[in-house]
């Protein structure tokens, strides 16, 4: 998820005069743009869905027949054929930066779509684990930039008073391909029976599938619009004031769209800035020297007072991994199959129940996260999950060897594993990205966002490649496990992780004893750059007209002419 990059000070006030509208009345008034990003949630669609599709068809026979049985039953093998995708998502992750500033958000979402197909035609003419291996890594790659790509365009379409929701909506996507994906499997289980004579159908069809959503999405994002963000740092102020009407439904000379238009300019004079002052001889534009901007900003975040906020972010997405939501989802079958649920299809069943769950649970976080805070949803959520997985741990080690024969402790295993999915929906789910994007000045924090997404992607990984050798070593010891890192999450949160819901830059460089000033010298920045292009005057509509006068310098600060 990314940053909405809200606006506060004296253009929050402002905007509040003009925009009077908020919550549900907001999304109706910018119905456009609400669709178009439900549309480019097919992205978050496709993500989910490869999330939860693959532990369904590891269970099924034919399967099985296909790649060999001893793929399947070394726990080992099977973590790698599940997690590789992960590896690949973490490449296209980091890639995505680059290519979607260079290409633009329209073009990299195609490229991504190209990618992913080709992963999954791969997998589809399987004959044995490297296919699998080989296409899902390359399917990683697609989904890895898909999983950025989808909330960053859909950020910068949106207005800022329904900016959060809009990128919401991606990890509500997220969670119904989820859903989908468990019944789809579910279903196609049946094709030819369970056993023996099970057609390929039954996993050749929910491996398939997904190029459908990926292909509508790649043609259709041809016929949406483009990013005014990025129109603006190509330098086409025009056609950026045009989509920013047309997105709105307003004449481009109205004050709202004029406020908007100005904002964006605002912030890109702020970031042009900003490399000026931090890394000043790597602004010639030579390949060289956008090699070292690359690598001296990221180098950035793990210096002085910055690394403490750059490790808060690491050290979130590593809970939020290893809080075991993903061992559930990718091997939710296999772990009810070892819960004493008998044959594929009552594991499935059980399985698709997650999904469902997962998607409703998603919901409160919406509503609560900017009313109770950050820091109080983070620590209920992992003090819930550690329960539950107590819980778990608890009838396993009470009927080791026998849970079969019992099955009401079997089913109650089953509800806490259930359980545990909605305290992890409402809290670390959305919960550890908002979080994570706001603990870092201005001026770092799409990198910072970005490192943290590398974290998620690698933490992810390992858990992906470990479950199923720690289910099978460990049994009901994983649950233990998985719960005491749940207990640590809390605990960290509780006394390392400071509050940031309506958190100012200079708060948080105080939260965080950052003596730099980076925060103060950002705020300082963005106010004068609001004051260069009549911002803070009384008549937006005139602003632009005396903005489009102006020049900027080559070090990014507005002349007037």
């Amino acid at each position: 998820m990314v940053a909405s990059g809200d606006t506060s000070g004296p253009l929050a006030s402002k905007r509040d005069v003009l925009v009077k509208s908020q919550g549900m009345k907001a999304i109706l008034e910018n119905s456009r743009v609400f669709f178009i990003a439900v549309f480019a949630s097919l992205g978050g669609l496709v993500y989910g869905y490869n999330q939860g599709m693959f532990g369904q068809i590891l269970s099924m026979h034919s399967f099985g027949e296909t790649i060999a049985y001893e793929s399947i039953s070394n726990t080992t093998t099977r973590g790698l054929l599940t997690a590789i995708l992960e590896l690949g998502a973490w490449v296209g992750s980091l890639a995505n930066g680059y290519v979607a500033d260079k290409l633009g958000r329209k073009l990299s979402v195609d490229i991504a779509v190209v990618i992913f197909c080709a992963g999954v035609i791969v997998q589809a003419c399987a004959k044995n684990k490297d296919y699998i291996l080989g296409g899902r890594f390359v399917t990683g790659i697609g989904v890895g930039a898909l999983s950025m790509l989808v909330p960053l365009y859909n950020a910068e379409l949106a207005p800022p008073e329904i900016r959060g929701g809009m990128v919401v909506l991606q990890q509500l996507s997220i969670t119904f391909g989820i859903m989908i994906s468990y019944w789809i499997g579910y279903g196609t289980n049946y094709i030819g029976g369970t056993g023996d004579g099970q057609s390929k159908a039954a996993w050749l069809i929910p491996i398939c599938i997904q190029i459908a959503p990926a292909v509508l999405l790649a043609v259709g994002i041809l016929f949406m619009p483009q990013s005014p963000r990025w129109l603006m740092n190509q330098g086409r102020h025009e056609e950026c004031l045009d989509t920013i009407a047309k997105l709105r439904g307003l004449p481009a000379d109205s004050e709202i769209v004029s406020l908007e238009y100005l904002e964006i300019k605002a912030q890109h004079l702020f970031d042009e800035e900003t490399k000026a002052e931090l890394y000043p001889d790597c602004l010639d534009g030579s390949t060289k020297s956008n090699f070292k901007l690359f690598f001296k900003s990221y180098a950035t975040l793990f210096k002085g007072a910055t690394l403490k906020r750059t490790i808060v972010a690491v050290m979130i997405m590593t809970f939020q991994q290893w809080s075991g939501i993903n061992g559930i989802l990718y091997y939710a079958p296999f772990i009810f199959k070892d819960l004493g649920l008998s044959g594929n299809t009552t594991s499935l069943l059980a399985s698709g129940v997650v999904g469902i769950v997962m998607f409703i649970a998603t919901i409160p976080a919406v509503i609560f996260i900017d009313k109770l805070g950050r820091r109080p949803l983070l620590i209920a959520g992992a003090l819930g999950m550690a329960v539950s997985h107590f819980i778990v741990a608890g009838i396993l080690g009470g009927y080791e060897g026998e849970i079969d024969q019992h099955k009401g402790a079997a089913w109650v295993a089953v509800v806490f594993i259930w359980i545990f999915v909605v305290h992890f929906g409402y809290s670390w789910g959305g919960g550890a990205w908002v979080l994570v994007s706001e603990v870092f000045p201005l001026g770092l924090r799409a990198k910072g966002v970005a490192i943290g997404a590398s974290s998620n992607w690698l933490n992810n990984f390992a858990v992906a490649m470990s479950t199923p050798d720690m289910i099978a070593t460990m049994r009901y010891g994983a649950y233990i496990f998985f719960g005491i890192l749940c207990i640590l999450g809390a605990a960290y949160v509780t006394f390392l992780v400071p509050e940031t819901k309506g958190r100012s830059l200079e708060e948080m460089d105080e939260i965080f004893k950052d003596d730099s000033g980076q925060g103060q010298r950002d705020l300082e920045r963005m106010q004068r750059i609001w004051g260069e292009l009549g911002l803070l005057g009384d008549s937006i509509p005139d602003a632009v007209e005396k903005e489009a006068l102006n020049k900027v310098s080559e070090d990014g600060h507005v002349e007037k002419v």
